[in-house]
């Protein structure tokens, strides 16, 4: 598809269907949902085990063939914990098990395919053991962690540092700086010169923002019709 074909009221339409399916479906499942979430195709969110908690104006976005998964499975009653902070953004692909405790700050960004755990799961002599070692794992505020790159158990993640594409973080990263590669190693420091601009400034203004993105969608989707859309699906042509 090259253009959205949608009129504006099927788009808005869409996203009532995917709020009411978040609050009847989802919601439920998590221990805590915290206001102004924004889930796209939430029908591709898998959730096992509790407790499991998400902040608010947190921005989770999902793909029919890039489910996310937050899986909780421990061997002692107590343990396994999520916790998602405010301001986070979830990607397509990202997996999150845990049979300890994962604990994700507020304004982290979580790329495409990351896959976080706090646990083996399996020991490493006994393959019957279905945990194995486990430890807590721990993202401060503000981390942005890349593409496909994988969160092993007992790490922690420094305040503001970023995580590059396909890492593999087996030991802890401090603040404040830049760590790429197998293992995920320190590259670069972060300027403390410049100022870091926070996901959080996006929504100082809910109410703004919100009729900002309607009068987008309203400009965007100008001159749609629902027989253009339907024609646009049955019968594609070139530009569609």
């Amino acid at each position: 598809m090259i253009k959205d074909r949608r009129p504006y009221y099927l788009k808005r339409l869409y996203y009532r269907i995917q709020d009411k399916y978040v609050e009847h479906f989802l919601r439920p499942q998590f221990s805590s949902l915290g206001k102004g979430y924004h889930f796209i195709r939430p029908w591709n969110v898998e959730i096992f085990g509790s407790p499991i908690t998400v902040g608010k104006f947190t921005h989770i976005v999902c793909a029919a063939d890039k489910k996310i998964k937050f899986v909780i499975w421990s061997e002692k009653e107590g343990n396994g914990n999520i916790s998602i902070g405010d301001y986070c953004l979830v990607s397509p692909g990202v997996r999150i098990t845990s049979a300890t405790s994962i604990t994700i700050g507020n304004n982290c960004m979580i790329a495409n395919g990351v896959y976080i755990s706090d646990a083996d799961w399996h020991g490493i002599y006994d393959r019957l053991q279905t945990v194995g070692e486990s430890a807590p794992v721990v993202l401060k505020d503000n981390v942005w962690i890349g593409d496909s790159a994988i969160i092993c158990k007992g790490v922690t993640i420094g305040e503001n540092s970023i995580v590059g594409a396909g890492s593999v973080v087996a030991r802890d990263i401090p603040d404040n700086c830049i760590a790429v590669g197998n293992p995920a190693k320190v590259v670069k420091d972060l300027d403390p010169g410049i100022e870091l601009v926070k996901r959080e400034k996006l929504f100082e203004n809910p109410r703004q923002l919100n009729q900002y993105m309607n009068d987008f969608d309203r400009s965007f989707l100008k001159g749609n019709t629902t027989f253009g859309w339907l024609r646009s699906i049955v019968f594609p042509k070139s530009g569609d």
